[in-house]
């Protein structure tokens, strides 16, 4: 590994402070959070950071608190595995917590934090593999276009086909969760369903919208959702650790038997959560029954374009809409 300069923050404004200025090379400093994305990557040389921003130092931005107008707001630094064990949480926003106890291993979930989940890279075998310059790190190729493409994107392909590994993210965005991002400017809000980029946005490289002179600092649910009847399913193809082949995070307000609001991501099979939002409107009205759950899955997946091996994605993704919504009805 590179030697770097390790800055340990008291302040966020002290953190701020440390990230590069404005036509700054960006790539010369990361952030530190739970650090289990970020080190395995300088370990592996995909990353050569001369400066890494460690925010364990910066107090306040863990746990979470109610919000003026009812909602909840959540510290970025928050671990995964608080979410996952805290009770107050698995009664209100039991997608979230579900989905973070999907995380990987509960080492992992010890040190993982809800911001660096978010903010991680993909896992695509070309990404990860430091003698592969894929179009990720700056090439001119997505390799797994026309090679090993099993774990790969199905939906909002081109011209990079990873998939992002977040499994809170899905869930956020089917809570309309707001991202607070702190940078020199002060503070800005974006909603989570914005925050996440497709590679054909024009910058490949990036996944997100977050500046590198910005920190995501909270997380915020509106008010309500305690309300709404809410699940996160995942398929992965080692039980106990792994990423998502497919995931569902599907949230509902319900009037009596028939759906008044419907919220739907879809997690493991594009380059970003992927929000369903015909499919919201198609549940609209209907009882949760087999044709409405035929219904959902053909829809959520009608623009789905397989690579060569990960064509099972659709099935696969299909039958957890279908678990999902049959869940939520019993």
């Amino acid at each position: 590994m590179k030697s770097f300069e390790l800055v340990m923050p008291k302040t966020l404004d002290e953190a701020i402070a440390a990230l590069p200025e404005s036509g700054q090379p960006t790539e010369r400093v990361r952030v530190l959070a739970g650090g289990q994305d970020l080190l395995g990557e300088m370990k592996e040389s995909l990353v050569t950071p001369e400066r890494v921003v460690n925010l364990k130092t910066v107090p306040g931005i863990e746990g979470h608190e109610p919000t003026a107008e009812g909602g909840l707001r959540i510290g970025a630094l928050t671990r995964l595995i608080d979410l996952e064990r805290d009770e107050g949480l698995q009664g209100s926003h039991p997608m979230l917590v579900e989905a973070a106890a999907a995380v990987a291993t509960p080492q992992i979930r010890s040190m993982g934090t809800l911001g660096g989940n978010l903010c991680q890279r993909p896992r695509c075998f070309y990404y990860r593999n430091p003698h592969s310059p894929c179009l990720k790190k700056g090439g001119t190729e997505c390799f797994s276009y026309g090679g090993l493409n099993k774990y790969n994107a199905i939906l909002g392909g081109g011209p990079s086909y990873i998939v992002h590994p977040s499994d809170v993210a899905p869930a956020l965005v089917s809570y309309d969760a707001v991202f607070t991002l702190l940078g020199p400017a002060g503070e800005r809000e974006v909603p989570a369903d914005s925050f996440f980029t497709l590679p054909s946005s024009g910058e490949v490289t990036r996944e997100n919208v977050l500046a590198a002179n910005e920190i995501v600092t909270a997380v915020t649910l509106p008010a309500g959702r305690e309300a709404w009847k809410a699940t996160y399913l995942k398929v992965r193809e080692r039980d106990s650790f792994d990423f998502a082949l497919s995931a569902v995070a599907l949230a509902l307000k319900m009037n009596g038997d028939l759906i008044e609001q419907a919220r739907l991501t879809l997690g493991g099979v594009a380059p970003k959560p992927w929000r369903c939002t015909s499919t919201e409107e198609l549940l609209v009205g209907r009882k949760i029954d087999e044709e409405t759950c035929r219904l959902a899955g053909e829809d959520a997946l009608r623009m789905a374009e397989p690579l060569e091996q990960n064509g099972y994605k659709v099935p696969m993704t299909q039958g957890l809409i279908r678990r999902a919504l049959q869940a939520l009805a019993s």
